[in-house]
């Protein structure tokens, strides 16, 4: 039974309202004096408590996507890393509505895939969407198609890139309104070693997560679906470390991506009970993976750069303005700055959509050598 689903949310309540049922039924028998009596009441509560607090995180869950099943919540991992070689391997089709349709034609495809690193110490789940130009061109013209990949935030799943952000739906909307090109979305979370939160940290005798997202997985996405690896058609984007993930990658490996965009993204990698110590103890490798420190002190890559942030609500929005000031050429910045907002969704939803259009408008292909539009100017939420 799926953690997710909704059969497992309705027994759940349908178990909190029988325990509610018989602690209210039984409760004159436990009303007696005495140890035994003492233990049964506070058994008999303790019981609802915990009855009630099933289904009320179930619903927290599926409203957030912290979980994407049983598995991923006890903290187990069941494949068998050495299962299948490195690469991208399509585990499914995720079947979805456009529209009122699911006629490919209308809505494209979203494979179920699943990465692993070229080591095959890393292998994360994640969703490609593939729009409906994408698969009726022909094999020689994919290669003009520009990638987007979509970061999550943590803890989180690839489904809430779909079912909350709605990427692919945001991406047909702006297709079909002439806002943005047809682009082939690479979705999934930065969380690829769980439980650990790396920050996208090639951690010193750990996982090799920036290498993960900066080298195994754009070969693996454009071996599989036959794209460019030009890094001017590869553009990266997220939400909270999703976004830390964006802007850091774009920083520091342009040879891979040349266009980021963080939505509330914090500037430097947290270090908490999720994360345990990602740099070793070298205070230079953790430098080098503070944002502001390194527009600051570091030669600046020929990247656009989108920052988002809320003036009330956001408390990283002192640290947003600092990180637009100090961009400098042949950088290039832009910023969605909100009257107010918060880290939540109903703010990430604001700023998707105008965003990943943003994102798209500043890829190219060898089918534009021309360019695209210049950053600088600020989208519209």
């Amino acid at each position: 039974m799926p953690l997710t689903g909704d059969l497992t949310l309705a027994l759940a309540a349908l178990l909190a309202c029988a325990v509610f049922t018989a602690v209210v039924v039984g409760w004159p028998r436990l009303s007696g004096p005495g140890p035994r009596f003492l233990l049964g009441r506070a058994g008999a509560l303790l019981g609802l408590t915990l009855a009630l607090a099933v289904p009320a995180g179930l619903a927290l869950n599926s409203a957030y996507g912290f979980h994407s099943g049983w598995s991923d919540l006890l903290g187990l991992r069941r494949e068998d890393p050495g299962a299948d070689g490195p690469g991208l391997r399509v585990t499914g089709v995720h079947r979805w509505k456009y529209r009122g349709t699911t006629d490919e034609a209308v809505t494209g495809r979203i494979d179920a895939v699943r990465v692993r690193s070229r080591d095959g110490e890393l292998t994360t789940p994640g969703y490609v969407h593939l729009p409906p130009e994408y698969l009726a061109a022909p094999p020689e013209r994919r290669r003009s198609f520009p990638v987007v990949v979509a970061l999550s935030g943590y803890p989180s799943t690839p489904r809430v890139l779909l079912d909350l952000f709605r990427y692919p739906q945001l991406a047909r909307d702006g297709v079909r309104a002439g806002r943005m090109r047809p682009t082939v979305l690479v979705m999934l979370t930065p969380t690829v070693a769980p439980p650990r939160d790396t920050e996208c940290v090639d951690v010193p005798g750990g996982p090799r997560t920036e290498t993960f997202f900066a080298e195994d997985l754009p070969a693996a996405v454009a071996a599989r679906y036959g794209l460019t690896r030009d890094p001017r058609a590869w553009g990266v984007m997220g939400n909270s470390v999703g976004g830390y993930c964006a802007l850091k990658l774009a920083l520091r490996r342009s040879d891979a991506y040349r266009a980021g965009a963080g939505l509330s993204a914090p500037y430097r990698a947290a270090h908490d009970a999720d994360t345990g110590d990602l740099f070793g103890g070298d205070p230079a490798l953790e430098r080098e993976n503070d944002l502001l420190w390194l527009l600051r002190n570091r030669p600046q890559p020929p990247v656009s750069l989108l920052v988002a942030s809320s003036r009330r609500g956001e408390h990283q929005y002192p640290r947003t303005l600092e990180f637009v000031a100090a961009v400098r050429a042949p950088a290039r910045v832009s910023s969605i700055l909100l009257d107010s907002g918060g880290h939540n969704y109903e703010t990430w939803g604001r700023e998707t959509r105008p965003a990943l259009e943003w994102l798209v408008g500043r890829l190219r292909t060898g089918r534009d050598p021309a360019g695209v539009s210049p950053g600088g100017t600020t989208p519209r939420p």
